[in-house]
């Protein structure tokens, strides 16, 4: 199997985002719901839970540029 049939570009996710309704980047999603699970402790077994919450708070920009 070549990797080109189990591996996503960059540019085929934001493209799958944006067919799907989702503006927000998959790889912003998982960096987020990765930041969101070293925050509580690196529990296991809450992966969905991570993920929903990092789409969520992308989606509404409560991540927004808070710098500066």
């Amino acid at each position: 199997m070549s990797p080109k049939a189990t591996r996503t570009t960059k540019t085929e996710s934001k493209a799958i985002s944006a067919e799907i309704g989702n503006p927000v980047p998959e790889e912003e999603i998982r960096l987020r719901a990765y930041e969101i699970f070293l925050e509580r402790g690196e529990q296991p077994d809450r992966e969905l839970d991570d993920w929903l919450q990092a789409e969520r708070e992308l989606q509404r920009g409560d991540l927004g540029e808070q710098a500066g």
